[in-house]
This record gives structure tokens, C-alpha cells and sequence, in this order.
């Protein structure tokens, strides 16, 4: 009687399992693990140079941004001030005194010139 042990068709012996399967094609010894891993680490690389360049980009858009914002206002603060300027010229009273300045004198008016005078 055979054992129970031959009986199950589970159970075999070492020399009876098969020991692998052989093709007819060669063993590629190409590791593609790593390889895939290089190029993942080249891409993310790639992504994070890109990605820094993105943001020193951004960096200098936005310095460059807030100092055209403060020039903007420098010229506007210089334009109100030539306008408040152009509107004092043009007062009787503001001619008349640059006029006098300049030596000018009206119609009808008598200029004197003293000279001889010590300066201070």
C-alpha cells in the first residue's frame, strides 16, 4: 500500500518539482529597476530646475514690479507739485514779483541803479 504521503498530489519530492522554466530566449542582464530609477530621479531633476527657475523668475517680476510701483509714485508726486508750480506762475501777482526780480520795471515807472554800496 503507498503511503499517504506519495498519495497526495501536493506532496512531491524535491527531485520531482520542476526546477525552472527554460525558453529558448536569453537572459537580458539589464538592470531596468535601476534604470528606471535614473531617469524618474533625472526627470524630478528636470521638474525641480524648472520649478526653480519658475520661482526666481517670479522673484524678479515681483521686485522689479514693487520698483516701477514706487517710481510711478515719485512721478506722480513730482507731476503734482510742477502742476501746483505752473498755476503760481501764471498769477498777476507771482509775474510782478519775478518781473521786479529780473530787474524790470512797469510803464510809466522810474528806475534808479545805486551802486557804490560796501556788500554785507
Amino acid at each position: 500500500m503507498p503511503s499517504a504521503r506519495a498519495a497526495s498530489p501536493t506532496a512531491r519530492s524535491r527531485a520531482d518539482r520542476p526546477t525552472g522554466v527554460q525558453s529558448g530566449l536569453p537572459v537580458s542582464r539589464v538592470r531596468w529597476d535601476r534604470k528606471l530609477r535614473m531617469v524618474m530621479l533625472a526627470v524630478l531633476a528636470l521638474v525641480g530646475w524648472m520649478g526653480v527657475r519658475g520661482v526666481l523668475s517670479m522673484m524678479h517680476a515681483r521686485t522689479q514690479a514693487s520698483q516701477e510701483l514706487s517710481l510711478v509714485a515719485t512721478l506722480r508726486r513730482e507731476n503734482r507739485a510742477l502742476a501746483q508750480q505752473a498755476a503760481a506762475l501764471q498769477q498777476p501777482a507771482t509775474i510782478i514779483r519775478d518781473a521786479r526780480a529780473l530787474g524790470m520795471v512797469r510803464t510809466g515807472e522810474r528806475a534808479y541803479v545805486i551802486t557804490g554800496l560796501p556788500h554785507n
